[in-house]
């Protein structure tokens, strides 16, 4: 079994398709681990604001079986592929770790992104607060304790679940 965690994002319908997202999550991943949910700005556009959580815990699935089941329930979820990569999306979904392995493809693992963007790293932090990044030999929480928190402006939200988690 392989530890996985996932960032899920949405900026249209937002509460819906997090809700989606986090349901479809729970069949790959059945005692899914979930973080609080954020709202944040847009970042690198101008569009409605974010909601931001981070998922995770164990599968048996590949990292190929993944990734591939994380674009289809995009897709499923309305998100158009085709879109430009700064832009609003009904679901957005991105691997971010999957054990300690450090790829490139199929996806770029550990995501690069994860210590750049407040989005990512709280909820990380939240979830996964002792595991340990594989490049930087750091654990979430140490990196979120470091992190320039006025860099970006991220803010916890109440989230109603309707009895999904």
């Amino acid at each position: 079994m392989a530890h996985i965690f996932i960032s899920l994002g949405s900026n249209i319908e937002k509460a819906h398709y997090v809700r989606e997202g986090v349901k479809a999550l729970k069949g790959i991943i059945p005692n899914l681990l979930v973080s609080d949910v954020y709202e944040s700005e847009s970042v690198g556009f101008e569009g409605n604001n974010f909601y931001n959580l981070v998922c995770g815990g164990e599968t048996s699935l590949t990292v190929d079986e993944v990734c591939q089941t994380l674009r289809n329930i995009e897709i499923d979820n309305g998100r158009v592929r085709s879109a430009k990569k700064f832009s609003s999306r009904t679901l957005d979904l991105d691997l971010l770790v999957f054990d300690n392995l450090i790829v490139e493809q199929p996806a770029q693992l550990p995501r690069h992104e994860i210590d750049k963007n407040a989005f990512v790293l709280w909820p990380l932090a939240q979830v996964a607060p002792n595991f340990t990044h594989p490049v930087l030999q750091q654990t979430y929480q140490a990196l979120w304790d470091n992190y320039n928190k006025p860099e970006q402006s991220l803010w916890a939200v109440e989230f109603d679940w309707k009895g999904i988690i």
